[in-house]
Order: C-alpha cells, then structure tokens, then sequence
C-alpha cells in the first residue's frame, strides 16, 4: 500500500494570468487592479480561506487561491487522495508580514494488511513476532502533525491577494520536483555502520543523505531489517528520501559499509570549502569505497553518478597505454612545444609552456598536453577505450552496492582521438570512476569499487581483462610520485608521508568560464580522486580536498 502525494511544478503562464484558473480582463479592470505588498487584512483573509478550502477537501477553491493553481491543484489532490490523508486540520499561528505559519494535524488511513491477521492467528507470539506482524500491517489510522508556513503575495497581473505556491506550502521539507508517500512499500530500516561498526549517521555525515536511502532500498531485506509504516519523501524519478514521519516502526537490520567514519568525516569538510566539489576515496588492491562526499547545491550524487570530463587525470591511463604500445617510457626523450596540431584541431599547453629536450617522465609530471597530442597519429581509435576498459575497468558495468555510473571512454576517430588521450572530447568519468584509476596504478591491478561486500548478496562484480605489465606499473607509479613531489601536484600533496602519487587535470566545459578542476591522487593504502567544478587549475581546488583525505587514513 502506497500512497503518493504530488507537490506539483512550476508551470510557465500565459500574460495577463496569475494562475490557470482566473485570466485578466481589459484594460481599463487591469488599470484599477490593486499594487503594492498585500495588507494585512488581505494576508489574514488570503490565507483563512486557503485554509479552509483545503481542510474541506475543496482543491480546486483552493488552488485558485495561489499563484500557481495547476501545481497546487495537483499537490493538494495528491495530499487528500493518493497520500490518503482522510481528514485535515489547520491552526494558523501570528503572521509574520507576508509569512503565515500553521500548524497541521493530518488523520492517514493506513488501512489493514492482511498478513497482520494472519500473524494473530498463532498460538503463541513471540515479541518479535507481534513486532513484526504491526510492521507488515500496522493501524487502519494515523494521525501526524507537523508545521509548515505559507506566503501572500500580490498578483502580477490580477493584483489579488495570492498565495505564493510553493512545495514547502504540503510540508517545509519538500523541494521541487518531490513528493510524500505514504506506506509499507518501502524498504526495511537498516543501520548502517562503518567496516569497523561506527554507526553512520546522515545528520552528522550529510552527503550520505543521498547514499543511505540507496542502501536501505537495496538492503533493507537482505540486513534483516522488516517493513515499518512510514511517510516519507519520494524523488521525481522515484528515488526514496528522507522520512518524514514514522507510523509503525519497522524493525532495523545492520548493515555493514566498506566506508571508514573518520575519512569520511574528512571528506566532509574537505568539500564544504568548494561549490560543487566532489570526492571517492577508494582502497587499491580491494575496492573498498573508504569515503564519498558532495558539497553541492542540489541532492545529486555526482561522486558516484556524476559525468564530466576528466581533464588531464585522463592520462594516467593514457600513459599506461602509451607505454604499453611501446612509443614511450618515463626516461624516453619526447617533445613538449607549446602548440600541436591532430585530427584537424590545434591544442596548446596550458600557460602556453614548453619543454625542451624533456622526457616522457617530465612531460606527465607537468601535465604537458603536447607531448600526449603529438603521438596521436600513431594510434588507433580504439587503443584508448580498449586500454581503460581492459585494464582500468571503466564501463565494465560495476555493481558497488548503489547505482553508479562507471566511466566511458569510447572508440574515437578524428579530431575525437587526441582530445580523448588528455581526458576531453566524448570521454566522461566521476570521482569514483577516477578514484579507482588512482588505485589501479597503485596496486597494479582493477578492483572494482564497492560499498557493500558483494558476499553479502552474492552480485558479480566487474573483472578486467588483464593486469598492467609490472614495468608499466613501476613506471607510472613513479611518474606519480615525481608529480605529487616536485610536479603539478606537488602544492597540494606537500606534507605527506609515505607511498604518494597524484596527477592534476583541468578540464574545459562548453559554456563555463572556469575549467573544471580535477585531481587524483594516492598515500599508501588510499586512492582518492576529486572535482571542483569550474575550479579552475587541479592542484587549486581539488588537489587540496584530496590532500585532506589521505591524511586521514591512518
């Protein structure tokens, strides 16, 4: 039994309409019309008889009270009919201005499920039997209460007393493009817990506010946790949210991540410096995802899901292939000038620098764009894609627990081919995908990123194809290191101890002023790789977030 209830759109209005439902009228009625902020009389009035309307169940006086009836009218009837409120009540408090606060006392019919009746039946039950039976059936009634506020505006073209429609008006916790639903549906409650047992909360730890729900909806049987009766918020596509309110309380199963409490903890507040920053911290050799983190501002789990190019971090698989193939190694001399030309596009080094008589190893610790670029005509289409597919194991379908998108680096032909070689053009990736680029080099071998161990539900994980040749690793590896100590990463890695690598990238997006910054980087026993949209240079704004990562893991 589920239950949705709409919050509506924003919809575009004709001229001369403040709502769907009342249009202008001529000229000389639109030339009287009232201006100026609403009075207080107005305010009192607009909001009793919006009150009223929608108490009685009348949707449709109601949402001729907004400015914006086709949304109200779908929120408020999906509020009475689908989220199966039976009865509503309002008690409005002291306007503040414009703001009126109420009080909201809403009557649910749950209903009765019929494996409640079954489960009465028995002889004898257990505490947890009967826990379990309200669980799975729970009361015919609720009642949930809560408060909430609206606002009074005047009308642009009526000049009427208006309530501002917005989703906060059905409840304070809703956004655009949200709804409540109401029911057993969901998923069994589950705790969530760190690898060493810490209890993972998402008022403490808010980016896994977008990754508990997951968890939950994809564990909560399989955790032991059982059915509760709850109202809740749903995305536009579905998605489980937060819980707003609890009517029968399931019975919780424990649920064990692969994150680790005090590196997420530092990814948290590494990415609240930055405007849409992302950040993975991944273990090379297991998988094991130790930290995701989104500082952005909307709910979206760019870390996991995001896709953007990947600027320069592109080339730690790039050099991998590059040496691979044999046209390169780290002490091989190659030619950095500041302009190159493949595929009919002309690409240029960023601050126009040059290196002369250089080698592959200086080239990679200076992010030279040229020097990859020139050996583009030596390459086929599918050198690259083949490369991160088989070795690094991007695209390979991961199963991590949560969706993810896991990179895409496809087949190039043109002009295509040298942009994909320094991670631009039709190559796209997130924080996790590059995370696991990071570890790979590290260990020497793919390990698909998880959150949860896949021995829990028995999923297949995605394999590569093959492992990098242990000179290519040992290269790269210490081309790595020679740029997290005295290369473009060496800012942002400085102070760090033991095994480091790293590999900044900028990456120019159509559209935005700033490029993309990017980075990637390892410290013994962790990857991480990061991204700050329109950050600017990587060793800027994401080098320091994954600085601050890897000190954290101990």
């Amino acid at each position: 039994m589920v239950g949705v209830a709409g919050v509506g759109a924003y919809n575009v209005y004709e001229a001369f309409s403040d709502n769907s439902g009342t249009s202008g009228t001529a000229a000389g009625t639109t030339a009287s019309r009232q201006t100026g902020p609403p009075s207080e009389e107005e305010i009192r009035d607009t909001a009793r008889d919006f009150l009223a309307a929608w108490s009685k169940g009348d949707t449709e006086s109601a949402a001729l009270l907004t400015d914006n009836a086709e949304g109200a009218r779908q929120a408020l009837t999906g509020f009475h009919d689908e989220a199966r409120v039976s009865k509503v009540t309002f008690e409005a408090g002291r306007s503040d201005g414009a703001k009126v606060p109420f009080h909201v006392t809403a009557e649910l019919s749950v209903g009765k499920d019929k494996d409640k009746g079954k489960a009465e039946s028995k002889d004898e039950d257990t505490a947890e039997d009967k826990a379990e039976a309200e669980g799975k059936g729970g009361p015919e009634h609720a009642t949930w209460s809560y408060d909430s506020a609206l606002r009074v505006v005047r009308g642009k073209t009526t000049g009427k007393a208006l309530v501002d429609w917005q989703p906060t008006v059905v409840h304070p916790a809703l956004h655009r493009g949200e709804s409540l639903q109401t029911g057993s549906g969901g998923a069994p409650p589950v705790k969530a817990v760190d690898r060493n047992g810490a209890e993972l909360d998402a008022e403490a730890l808010p980016s896994l506010g977008a990754v508990l729900p997951a968890l939950r909806e994809s564990y909560g049987e399989k955790a032991g946790g059982v059915q509760g009766i709850e109202v809740r918020v749903t995305s536009e596509s579905g998605e489980p949210g937060k819980t707003l309110h609890t009517i029968v309380k399931g019975r919780e199963g424990t649920l064990r991540t692969t994150l680790d409490v005090n590196v997420q903890r530092a990814a948290e507040a590494a990415v609240k410096d930055y405007r849409q920053a992302s950040v993975v911290v991944v273990k090379p050799g297991s998988g094991d995802i130790l930290a995701v983190a989104n500082h952005r501002t909307d709910q979206f789990n760019a870390a996991f899901q995001g896709r953007l190019a990947p600027g320069s971090t592109m080339k730690v698989v790039t050099a991998a292939m590059l040496m691979e193939k044999g046209l390169v190694s780290a002490g091989k001399s190659v030619e950095c000038p500041k302009y190159a030309s493949a595929g009919g596009r002309s690409f240029h080094n960023q601050g126009m620098f040059a290196i002369s008589g250089g080698t592959f190893s200086d080239s990679f610790a200076r992010s030279c764009n040229t020097a990859f670029i020139g050996l583009a005509d030596r390459l086929s289409g599918t050198d690259l894609s083949n490369e991160a597919q088989e070795v690094f194991g991007l695209g390979k379908d991961w199963k991590a627990g949560i969706p993810t998108f896991d990179g895409s680096v496809p087949q190039s032909d043109g002009a295509d081919t040298p942009a994909a070689l320094i991670g631009q053009g039709r190559v796209q990736a997130n924080p996790l995908n590059m995370a696991s680029v990071a570890a790979t080099a590290k260990a020497g071998y793919f390990s698909q990123p998880v959150l949860v161990s896949p021995e829990l539900d028995g999923r297949p994980v995605a394999h590569a194809s093959r492992a990098l040749p242990p000179s290519v690793a040992a290269q790269l590896r210490a081309m790595m290191r020679r740029t997290a100590v005295s290369g473009t990463g060496a800012r942002a890695m400085a102070g760090l101890s033991g095994d480091i690598g790293a590999k900044t990238g900028s990456a120019e997006a159509d559209g935005q002023g700033d490029a993309n910054s990017w980075f990637l980087g390892y410290r013994n026993d962790a990857a991480a790789a990061a991204v700050v949209q329109q950050g600017g240079h990587g060793g800027d704004a994401a080098g320091p977030i994954v600085r601050r990562v890897l000190a954290a893991r101990r």
